[in-house]
């Protein structure tokens, strides 16, 4: 052990996956295992509090779309097909709420179409110093989405570093109360930061910003949100396959990410116990694994 080469943490990383996923995925784990190797591409979400109509209009020459109204369109049409069908039945049975049907239109995030890997120039200050727009994950869209926030809801995200998601719920401009946490000081301090880069000050004095343990959130405010956020920490199969820095596969770690599925499960109790009764959760991971989704909601 001491004189056998060490194995850089991402191949650790690729191995473990290559191995579990591709019993969970069979056929599907090689497309899969490509577009977590290949460079991620962002999506812009656009900031309300700054963004006039002309940067959507730059956006759209460069031929990027917002796949949240494109979303939301099909999902209304197929809503008008379903409902069309279920009166020539002479029945609504079996209608669904479709996923997108809700979405707040005030949500524009763009995308490039699939295939292009053009990249989106840096975030620009308007007059006021807000910048123009939020580089992410388009996917850490979709939980926010979900999650479906209505008009006057309280609402908390749980794990909310470094802010992204906190950003997009404000988007909404639907939150009556916002409270965003997360057990890390360093992390929270980036949450600050993306607040401060990205809202006023008349909206950030209606979010709460704290720094706890989330799994002792019931002791805080229990049965308090209407909407509650659990996006817990996780492999975070992407960043662990292709960054050495803060990987969670490092042979340091292992008891940690052996760990994962029993953190994850007491934080979405938390988040449980931290929503009223008939108020919604939402648990979300960056990971395909399902010891880490299906097994911790089971």
């Amino acid at each position: 052990a001491a004189t056998a080469p060490r194995v850089p943490a991402p191949r650790l990383a690729l191995h473990h996956l290559d191995a579990s996923y591709s019993l969970q995925l069979l056929g599907l784990w090689p497309g899969a295992r490509a577009a977590l190797l290949c460079q991620p591409k962002h999506g812009a979400l656009l900031n309300n509090f700054a963004a006039p109509d002309h940067v959507a209009q730059e956006l759209e020459l460069l031929n990027a779309g917002d796949f949240v109204s494109e979303a939301s369109k099909k999902a209304q049409r197929g809503a008008a097909e379903e409902e069309s069908g279920a009166r020539e039945e002479g029945s609504a049975k079996g209608r669904s709420r479709l996923p997108g049907a809700s979405v707040s239109s005030n949500i524009r995030c763009y995308t490039f179409p699939r295939g292009d890997i053009s990249r989106f120039r840096p975030a620009r200050p308007d007059a006021l110093g807000l910048l123009d727009y939020y580089l992410m994950d388009a996917a850490s869209l979709l939980p926010v989405l979900a999650l479906g926030v209505q008009p006057g809801d309280f609402v908390l995200d749980l794990c909310a570093a470094p802010g992204g998601k906190t950003l997009a719920l404000l988007q909404t401009g639907l939150c009556g109360h916002l409270a965003a946490n997360d057990i890390s000081i360093s992390r929270t301090k980036r949450l600050y930061q993306t607040l401060q880069s990205y809202v006023p000050r008349e909206v950030r004095e209606t979010v709460s910003v704290t720094s706890c343990d989330g799994r002792d959130w019931q002791q805080l405010e229990g049965s308090t949100f209407h909407k509650v956020l659990v996006d817990v920490p996780c492999t975070a199969d992407r960043h662990s396959v292709t960054e050495v820095d803060n990987n969670i596969f490092h042979k340091r770690r292992t008891k940690e990410r052996q760990m994962l599925p029993m953190l994850q499960l007491q934080l979405l109790m938390a988040g449980i116990l931290a929503a009223k009764p008939g108020g919604e959760v939402m648990y979300s991971t960056c990971s395909l694994s399902s010891l880490q989704n299906e097994c911790v909601v089971e």
